[in-house]
């Protein structure tokens, strides 16, 4: 393993001019990285990419890298690009063993992060490096949101997740599970308490119905809740997944993986959303996919498809009044979701858009002073390290406002 990854190392150019690092969401250092990594500072290498990117390690697994680094990289013009993903994963998975992080003098301020996903990992790691005394505030039994309850094992180790709780705890970042905020208490409550500041990072995990006849009997579900835990679901020999994003794939090949041998992915549309590589998995891994077909009712026996046609933006424009019945014992809808927004919904001042999304500035600020938001519960359903990205800059958003206020 290490030989391949140094020898992939080796074929980086070390351009003057990276098209690599502009192609990341998050402007990974991808030269001085590879540098330092050669040059025998591997330890240099992993904090550059922890420091840029405390998620660096789940992002070198789960990133579109196709469509982003490895996707720009000159290499690939002529031939292969270079596998970022594989170098990256390799140093920042030995940095994340071995960092000793430094952390600034308690301040005694508080801070609360709700939401334990990318978001609120990303906040709460930054803040109390920064000196504060941080509390999150998870709805679930465990950390990670949609790192351990929306991609699969096979995907994501969940032992990854697990290290950062463990790296969370070391810098003094207490967390409460179990706890949605919104319901036994709430915003104001926190505002009480001392806190000064809180983050919103509660993710999308609602999923977007299709309000057809049929959605609610019993063999029907949605993908969203079926990755939280698959071995719950009674799935048959026969499965239909409607919807071609991420979730969709990682539902196909989680349900190929538990023994069914016919899964079709049905498209409204002429084309996937999920990414190229991710498709490509799926469907070598055994689930076929058909396109231009609309669902208008589920029944016992299945769902009924009518054929659409679709302009060449690949927005349907005519739907057939003849549609015809595609047998199945189980359907999953995923078609995509929507933030869980008790939180949004019941504080007072605080604004959300039409997607029922929380409406903030450029840096990350709400309409309620004192409470600030990123990740997926801003943008829709959105990448990893699109999370961190906004995290990061979210963060010293806080950290600013936090200083203003003891002055």
């Amino acid at each position: 393993m290490a030989h391949n990854v140094i020898a992939e190392a080796k074929r980086c150019l070390n351009c003057k001019n990276p098209r690599c690092r502009p192609g990341c969401p998050i402007n990974t250092p991808i030269p001085q990285m590879i540098s330092a990594f050669l040059n025998g500072e591997i330890k240099e290498a992993g904090k550059m990419l922890f420091e840029n990117n405390p998620l660096s390690v789940v992002c070198s697994i789960v990133c579109n890298h196709g469509n982003q680094c490895q996707g720009h990289c000159i290499r690939g013009l002529k031939g292969e690009p270079v596998e970022i993903s594989t170098i990256e994963n390799f140093i920042s998975s030995a940095y994340l063993d071995s960092l000793e992080l430094e952390k600034a003098k308690p301040n005694g301020i508080k801070v609360a992060v709700v939401g334990a996903g990318p978001a609120g990992i990303v906040i709460s790691i930054t803040m109390a490096r920064l000196g504060y005394d941080v509390t999150v505030f998870e709805s679930k039994s465990q950390i990670g949101g949609v790192l351990r309850y929306g991609i699969p094992e096979f995907r994501l180790p969940r032992t990854i997740v697990d290290r950062y709780e463990t790296l969370m705890r070391k810098l003094g970042v207490k967390i409460k599970f179990n706890i949605t905020i919104g319901k036994a208490f709430g915003i104001e409550e926190l505002f009480r308490d001392g806190f000064k500041a809180i983050s919103i990072g509660t993710g999308v995990n609602w999923p977007i119905t299709l309000n057809i006849k049929g959605e609610t009997l019993g063999h029907v579900h949605y993908g969203v809740h079926y990755l939280v835990r698959p071995e719950g679901f009674n799935l048959g020999k026969s499965v239909i997944i409607i919807g071609a994003g991420n979730v969709a794939m990682d539902v196909a090949r989680t349900v190929l993986r538990r023994g069914v041998n016919d899964v079709k992915v049905v498209v409204r549309s002429d084309r996937y959303t999920a990414s190229e590589e991710e498709k490509e998995y799926a469907e070598i891994e055994g689930a076929k996919f058909i396109f231009n077909k609309a669902p208008v009712e589920i029944t016992d026996e299945g769902v009924m498809f009518a054929d659409t046609v679709c302009d060449e933006n690949h927005k349907v424009i005519s739907v057939s009044d003849k549609p015809e019945l595609m047998k199945a014992d189980c359907i999953f809808i995923c078609v995509s979701q929507r933030p869980s927004n008790l939180i949004l919904t019941q504080t007072k001042g605080l604004e959300i858009n039409e997607r029922g999304l929380a409406k903030i500035s450029e840096d990350g600020s709400t309409s309620r002073e004192g409470v600030f938001a990123s990740g997926d519960v801003v943008k829709g359903a959105k990448t990893v390290v699109e999370a961190a990205e906004t995290s990061k800059r979210v963060a010293m958003t806080m950290h600013k406002y936090l200083q203003g206020l003891n002055k």
